[in-house]
């Protein structure tokens, strides 16, 4: 289809506006992440709506030493892609479109959810994110915007502003795309040289790792609590010819488990990426509440995310999985 490339807020108003306007909201560099987001957005705005892709590179979210000057510039290719994915305009202001008066004197705080684990490693990344977040919304005045769940916390806030400062808009979360091996796809993966990206692999693999102790856990404590209180529940599950599973029932049913045992299961496949060559460096690994982003305790249940953060030379990468306690099985 043919993908309109737009420079000004006013050209995106005066066109004809017919259907439900979805936007995505990227800072270029796109991938097939993006793509599922474009495609996802195509979905929701149907053959008579309209799919716009924002592409700037908010320098409000870049801290000192971060790496604003070498993100990546693609605009060819990211109006190529756009435009396979499905999307009808993409929307690529400057700086002096998004803030004509120069840097915001007037700005979103994230408030205590931002200074919580990507925000405790990037000071005032997220005061940058929600402004232009909010900018970009008031700008291309959407019926709903679309955003990956790879950036967990990201999403966290984006729904708490629009629901704490009465934005009109639906928020859509597109769960986090990967690529064969597993990494889950982002801009910044292209930095990344052989042996860093084969270091880098660990941090899905220790996520997978704590998502496989969580299902074990869960389905070992179902199956626990279908033997009736009664009954001793090793005794009961050996009497059925089931020793093992009596066995791992009445240890589920003894021990401590839960969030701990996810987080030791994790931490055990990144504390062995340390020692690789190229190390892995962690920033952070956390089970957290997605609704603020407090660590979840022992006796948690409901939904949560499992992420983490890390360096491999470089390059620094995030990545996360939601999980749901006091339920049979995960989400992946």
């Amino acid at each position: 289809m043919t993908t309109t490339l737009l420079r000004t807020a006013g050209e995106l108003h005066a066109r004809t506006r017919t259907g439900r306007r979805a936007v995505v909201m990227t800072m270029g560099a796109l991938h097939e992440g993006h793509a599922t987001l474009i495609r996802t957005a195509r979905r929701i705005a149907g053959p008579e709506g309209e799919v716009v892709v924002t592409v700037f590179v908010n320098p409000l979210q870049f801290g000192a030493g971060e790496d604003l000057d070498r993100y990546p510039r693609t605009l060819d290719a990211d109006l190529g892609l756009a435009g396979r994915a499905g999307a009808d305009v993409v929307l690529a202001p400057t700086v002096d479109e998004v803030y004509p008066g120069g840097e915001p004197q007037v700005r979103i705080s994230a408030g205590p959810m931002g200074e919580r684990l990507e925000g405790a490693a990037r000071p005032g990344h997220f005061d940058g994110m929600l402004t232009v977040v909010a900018k970009l919304l008031h700008l291309t005045r959407p019926d709903v915007a679309l955003y990956g769940q790879k950036d967990a916390q990201q999403l966290a806030l984006i729904r708490r502003m629009v629901r704490d400062l009465n934005f009109g808009v639906e928020i859509v979360g597109v769960p986090t795309v990967r690529e064969e091996d597993g990494l889950a796809l982002s801009s910044r993966n292209r930095y990344l040289s052989p042996l860093e990206r084969h270091t880098a692999l660990a941090l899905s693999r220790a996520l997978f790792a704590g998502r496989d102790r969580h299902a074990a856990q869960e389905a070992l404590r179902a199956r626990a609590r279908e033997v009736p209180a009664s009954h001793g529940r090793a005794e009961a599950l050996s009497a059925m010819g089931e020793s093992r599973a009596a066995a791992d029932a009445h240890a589920v049913a003894t021990t401590t488990g839960g969030p701990a045992a996810v987080l030791a299961a994790t931490r055990l496949v990144l504390d062995e990426a340390a020692r690789l060559d190229p190390p892995l460096v962690l920033d952070y690994l956390a089970l957290v509440d997605p609704s603020d982003f407090t660590e979840i305790g022992e006796d948690f249940t409901g939904e949560a995310v499992l992420a983490v953060a890390a360096r491999v030379g470089g390059t620094r990468l995030i990545d996360n999985i939601p999980l749901t306690f006091g339920t049979l099985g995960a989400a992946a």
